[in-house]
């Protein structure tokens, strides 16, 4: 998996007040926690936006004023009006422990479906999945050769070596929808 590395600074003042403060000074506040003591810090707007604004996922490696602690972001708060992140929660991501993550989906293949004359429909781009940091992979690959028309892929039908797939099993990844082409020259092929 793809790590990132920040700078941060450590809060020692909290609340609305300070918060503003450190925003005004182009600062997002974040805090860390899980597997110990929650850590209050923030980091530079422009430094988190590769974070933020990609589908990747990152394992995030911090510099705390020398102390060191790594994580993987959980939650991102939007100011609701103006595109502003508010706050950002980090899981410390601990040795020997599962993380759970958001992982992003890459189709590989040529659907037969699609070859058919239907249309590819990709209902989920990410897959929350549980495993070891080191066993994390960049993407989560979907093969759909074998996808017809009509049918899809679920969670379920997926597995990958040394993750839990946290997704309901009853997910749909992708899919094969038929198209009006496809209904109007399967009558045609019939005669």
């Amino acid at each position: 998996m793809q790590k990132l590395e920040l700078k941060a600074a450590k809060r020692t003042s909290f609340g609305k007040k300070e918060s503003r403060a450190a925003r005004r000074n182009a600062q997002v506040p974040c805090a860390i926690y899980g597997g110990g003591e929650t850590v209050h810090f923030t980091v530079d707007a422009k430094d988190v936006k590769p974070l933020i604004y990609t589908p990747q996922s990152y394992i995030v490696e911090f510099d705390i004023e020398g102390t060191k602690e790594v994580g993987v972001m959980r939650e991102v708060q939007f100011h609701p009006v103006r595109e502003e992140i508010l706050h950002i929660d980090f899981y410390r991501v601990q040795p020997g422990k599962p993380v759970a993550i958001d992982i992003p989906i890459k189709i590989t293949g040529n659907s037969e479906g699609v070859k058919q004359g239907g249309k590819l429909v990709q209902s989920k781009r990410k897959l929350r999945v549980s495993g070891l940091a080191e066993n994390l992979p960049d993407e989560l690959v979907v093969d759909i050769t074998e996808l017809g028309v009509g049918k899809s892929i679920f969670v379920g039908d997926l597995h990958y070596d040394n993750l839990t797939l946290l997704t309901p099993a009853t997910t749909a990844v992708c899919a094969v929808r038929v198209t009006r082409a496809a209904r109007g020259a399967a009558p045609v092929a019939a005669k």
